[in-house]
């Protein structure tokens, strides 16, 4: 699938994604979705904000096997190798690849086939099975903020969870 290099493109990859997430029964609720999703959107944004090429579009390839779903997102840019940032508390950018690194078993990059630019894909290995693992119940009140700490294919994720009133 092939999106405009900005963040419209970039939401409507991960729009898209779900959506065939969902179509390989790989439910909305789930944490399985919601780790891939992520996994779609930090990579497509990273193509938008680090890959853009003026007038060039980025791409997604989504796959999925019995045990598997892989992410490839390529861009046109060929500086730049894409590395894991350290984060500081002095920038609120630069964390995208350090979620990708922790919900992915693997994930790397290679240089674009027949043309410039480059490719960064992820592998997520299923729940046992195949099965999404169900969504965590994660508190629903106003009141102060819980953490919720959700079990994703053996990797734990922490969130806390806060609703506008």
């Amino acid at each position: 699938m092939r999106f405009s290099s900005t963040p419209r493109g970039a939401r409507l990859a991960r729009r898209l994604a779900g959506q065939r997430l969902d179509a390989w029964d790989i439910p909305y609720d789930c944490d399985t979705h919601h780790a891939l999703t992520l996994i779609v959107a930090e990579l497509a944004a990273n193509a938008v904000r680090h890959g853009r090429v003026s007038g060039r579009d980025f791409q997604l390839a989504l796959a999925r096997d019995a045990t598997t779903v892989r992410i490839e997102v390529t861009d046109t840019r060929t500086e730049g190798a894409p590395v894991v940032a350290t984060p500081t508390d002095l920038h609120d950018t630069g964390r995208g690849l350090l979620l990708v690194e922790h919900l992915a078993d693997r994930w790397d990059w290679h240089p674009r086939q027949g043309g410039p630019g480059k490719t960064v894909w992820a592998e997520y290995v299923l729940p046992a099975a195949g099965r999404p693992v169900a969504a965590p119940s994660c508190p629903s009140s106003t009141a102060a903020p819980e953490p919720c700490r959700s079990a994703t294919a053996g990797r734990q994720i922490d969130a806390a969870v806060t609703l506008d009133p």
